[in-house]
């Protein structure tokens, strides 16, 4: 990922800036290296900033004459929304903020503009919430999309902008525009956005999805079941209302582990049976709850899904499957006591324990 912006890349850039009468000194000069993307995004934006006209209306001429050529596209237009955004922020203009969410929603239709937009938010936020909510009727599915994606309480990878975590409801003109958008990438936006806005308010959340589902067409279930996710995993009782997961009456025996001693690098494995002991089918949401070994001795849960589905009066469901352990950048793992349960319709079921050792020293 974090090759998306190389030498090739800032080239490129360069020739582009050079076609539209720029010199690009710092451009060509600047090093990425091994730098993350984040990072290298940075150093594009400080040396087209120190390469482009110093004002806004000549920096957003140079962007908009560039885009008239096709190959001015991907990755190379994240630092330049970037660089856009420091200028019309610099002139302290009304005119030049606008004029900068014109030109983001431009540039996102070849790349999104989601993560430069933050910085808009943070200067101007009713104003470009104003702007956001009236790109939920573009014609351009790109720039739908970034209506609901740049204004996410939790965007990955982007700046955070606070008052959307104060005011979780302030997007919601947003997304109930948008969730039953044509376009699948817009949707799962829309998604993604509820899911964040239920870590902040999860009865907000839960309200919204009910207010969709009053209102479907036939991609709302599938849209509400991926915003509910997390509050399905953490039991809350309207989403699981929602979503249908309630009323059953179960069995539970286990989470057993196969094996009470697990080396780094490979896989605790452990099953459980499931019966439904009502009188009536049962949908149910199946999932594990891993209690992970920390630094400071203490377990932390994180939840993992296994299944959806429905069970029949009477009917046992058997559950064997695994986690592994094996080295990844998104979690370091600690030595010592972790710990599994069953969930199921948001309930923990059951707890067994196992060791996590070094794999020279296991036996």
């Amino acid at each position: 990922m974090d090759e998306m912006i190389d030498a090739s890349v800032i080239s490129h850039l360069a020739q582009l800036m050079r076609q539209r009468h720029v010199r690009p000194t710092a451009l060509m000069a600047s090093r990425v290296g091994d730098q993350k993307l984040r990072r290298r995004v940075d150093v594009v934006r400080d040396a087209l900033l120190a390469d482009l006209p110093p004002g806004y209306d000549e920096t957003a001429a140079v962007v908009r004459a560039a885009f008239e050529d096709d190959t001015f596209t991907g990755w190379m237009l994240w630092p330049v929304s970037e660089a856009v955004v420091d200028r019309a922020l610099e002139s302290g203009s009304a005119r030049s903020f606008d004029d900068a969410l014109d030109v983001l929603a431009l540039l996102t239709t070849r790349l999104s503009g989601e993560f430069a937009i933050r910085r808009m938010l943070d200067a101007g936020f009713e104003r470009t919430l104003a702007v956001a909510t009236g790109w939920t009727c573009s014609v351009d599915l790109h720039v739908r999309r970034l209506a609901s994606e740049g204004t996410r309480s939790h965007l990955p990878w982007a700046r955070g902008v606070p008052e959307l975590v104060r005011r979780p409801g302030v997007t919601r003109p947003i997304v109930d525009a948008l969730y039953t958008d044509r376009s699948d990438y817009v949707r799962r936006s829309v998604a993604n956005h509820v899911n964040d806005l239920a870590r902040d308010d999860p009865d907000l959340a839960a309200d919204i999805v009910a207010g969709w589902l009053d209102h479907p067409d036939e991609n709302t279930p599938r849209v509400a079941r991926h915003a509910m996710r997390t509050l399905i995993k953490k039991g809350h009782p309207r989403a699981l209302e929602l979503m249908g997961f309630e009323g059953a009456d179960f069995y539970v025996d286990g989470p057993s582990v196969v094996e009470h001693e697990v080396p780094v690098g490979a896989k605790v494995r452990f099953t459980a049976r499931i019966t439904n002991t009502g009188n009536v089918p049962a949908r149910t949401a199946i999932d594990y709850i891993m209690h992970f070994q920390r630094a400071r001795g203490v377990l932390r849960p994180k939840v993992f899904k296994i299944v959806s589905r429905s069970i029949a009066p009477g009917e046992t469901v058997v559950v064997d499957t695994s986690y592994s352990f094996r080295a990844r950048t998104t979690r370091t793992f600690h030595l010592g006591e972790h710990a599994i349960e069953l969930q199921v319709n948001g309930r923990p079921y059951g707890r067994d324990t196992f060791l996590l050792v070094d794999p020279e020293e296991s036996s």
